[in-house]
């Protein structure tokens, strides 16, 4: 199959706008789209073929063997979003995966904050968490502190540069809630101010 039919585009499309091409499909097709739909078992095999399409592209732009594999298509399609991709030799971490694969994050970062020890893969599976709930700097941040205590795992690196190329598609997260002490201290400002001003606040 032509990789560039796959993905839409011509051997004469620059690489950012195969990159904007391979981004929109993998939104559109991408397994978490499909949970519990009958549909689902066809997204998934399209989700691979256009993994296999850009990896196969950007492989020939960049001169790397056939063999070789930029790793992109795959964390963009499942170890990053879903931390499916790494085997894990805690169980604990196992289970993990499989809550963040099946979107139950609230489970899997309470389980995380049950965690005691703070490991590579606790901060790659914690970034996965993030990144599913769309808050993608501290995604960013979890993944490159993955990175940096696990310098050699492909997994992590991946991720991280997959989110760094993705631009942080997907979502914000949104602004915290004011706690009771900001509200108070607000207020106390407040006061200052119209006290100072005269104003008979």
């Amino acid at each position: 199959m032509d990789p560039y039919k796959v993905l839409g585009v011509t051997p004469e499309t620059s690489d950012d706008d195969v990159k904007r091409a391979y981004r929109e499909l993998a939104r559109k097709y991408h397994p978490d789209n499909y949970v519990g739909n009958p549909l689902a078992d066809l997204a998934e095999t399209r989700m691979k073929e256009i993994n296999e399409a850009y990896d196969q592209i950007m492989n020939a732009r960049t001169g790397k063997s056939s063999g070789a594999q930029t790793g992109a298509g795959q964390a963009y399609g499942y170890g990053y979003a879903g931390a499916q991709t790494g085997a894990s030799s805690n169980p604990m971490y196992s289970q993990i995966r499989a809550a963040i694969n099946a979107g139950n994050l609230a489970m899997a970062e309470e389980m995380l904050q049950r965690t005691p020890q703070r490991d590579a893969e606790w901060y790659f599976l914690m970034g996965s968490v993030y990144y599913r709930k769309g808050w993608f700097d501290e995604a960013s941040r979890a993944y490159t502190q993955a990175c940096n205590l696990d310098p050699a795992n492909a997994e992590y690196r991946n991720a991280l540069n997959m989110l760094n190329m993705s631009g942080g598609y997907g979502g914000y997260r949104p602004m915290a809630t004011a706690g009771v002490c900001d509200c108070c201290t607000q207020l106390v400002c407040l006061s200052c101010c119209c006290q100072s001003c005269g104003s008979g606040c």
